[in-house]
């Protein structure tokens, strides 16, 4: 789950700090969108108006783009042809695409399952909306994750094909392609000379440069579980940050919390922690390790962010107890 500031749908509330009001001469001009099945915030900051609309246009034609390449809910996407093909034949993909499976399954890796995008042929046993009176057998768990299993998706990089091994698998990018396409965003538009914005994909955020008064973009933090007071706001300059975390959608057995994100190496949901947030140079890479870090739980998480020293993040436990790697909280409390 990526967050989404404005249906708090995340247990951790950014609120991104625009200051519109500037004595510069540049202009700062913003626009929400539906993309990639969620909601896109793009700002952009530019010499004069009709420059920010129109670079805003170029950036919802890019993630128009990536969403007809990756996206696992359009019927003629490369992606759909791949999850057709399941079982049956490999399928040839453009280079980005390869690239970017490459990239998941890397991080499926090193993480021994708890990121997978093989994900979306899970059958979803688990209901967050109320109606669940009891823990799912044993032997339902297991069977809603038969299908599911990166070590069954082959790549070739002679011939740039994805190949499927199990009938009914399927592979979808979700999120992280929300995140990958605000990095290529980015890229495109510091490539044209616009030397500050953000885009924010339903909360894989990344942003560039500084406001029209000079100032770094922040954001401000929350305790899910107190949503309504920051307890901290960090500047970001030219950095991303994606948060994970399970604030509306759970349920309780026995005392436990069990989160809507589930372990699709076990079919359980994750337990522990309440939210992850993840700061770097790469929304795509944040969103991965963001994810993995709410399965993998505090300690296991801990250790995977480690092996990224150019990543930080902070953690909240089910407890209310907040972690934090290479980012001093204290720092920037309120």
């Amino acid at each position: 789950m990526k967050i989404n500031s404005h249906s708090l749908q995340k247990i951790l509330f950014l609120l991104i700090i625009l200051i519109s009001f500037s004595t510069s001469a540049q202009v700062l001009r913003k626009r929400t969108t539906k993309l990639m099945g969620g909601r896109f915030d793009i700002t952009i900051v530019a010499n004069d108006s009709l420059s920010a609309e129109q670079n805003i246009d170029t950036v919802i034609a890019e993630i128009t783009r990536i969403e007809n390449l990756i996206s696992d809910w359009k019927a003629d996407t490369q992606i759909s042809e791949v999850n057709r093909n399941a079982g049956i034949k490999p399928v040839k993909v453009s280079a980005e695409v390869f690239a970017l499976t490459q990239r998941a399954i890397h991080l499926s890796v090193i993480t021994n399952g708890a990121f997978d995008i093989s994900f979306a042929a899970m059958d979803r046993i688990w209901k967050f909306d109320g109606s669940m009176t009891k823990m799912p057998t044993p032997e339902a768990v297991k069977k809603s994750v038969e299908k599911v299993g990166y070590r069954n998706i082959v790549l070739n990089a002679q011939n740039s094909t994805i190949f499927l091994k199990k009938k009914g698998m399927k592979i979808g990018f979700g999120a992280l392609g929300e995140g990958y396409a605000a990095d290529r965003c980015r890229d495109m538009m510091l490539a044209r000379g616009i030397k500050a914005g953000i885009v924010n994909g339903s909360g894989d955020m990344n942003t560039w440069g500084k406001q029209p008064n000079g100032n770094d973009w922040a954001i401000g933090i929350t305790n899910p579980l107190h949503k309504d007071t920051i307890f901290a706001v960090v500047p970001l300059k030219q950095g991303a940050v994606v948060t994970s975390g399970s604030y509306e959608k759970y349920v309780i057995f026995n005392g436990k919390r069990y989160s809507h994100i589930i372990n699709p190496a076990t079919g359980y949901p994750a337990t522990g922690l309440c939210s992850v947030t993840v700061f770097g140079p790469s929304a795509e890479v944040a969103n991965g390790l963001s994810t993995s870090m709410m399965v993998l739980g505090k300690v296991k998480g801990l250790q995977l962010i480690k092996r990224y020293p150019h990543y930080s993040c902070i953690m909240i436990g089910d407890d209310e107890k907040i972690f934090s790697q290479n980012l001093d909280v204290k720092k920037y409390a309120l």
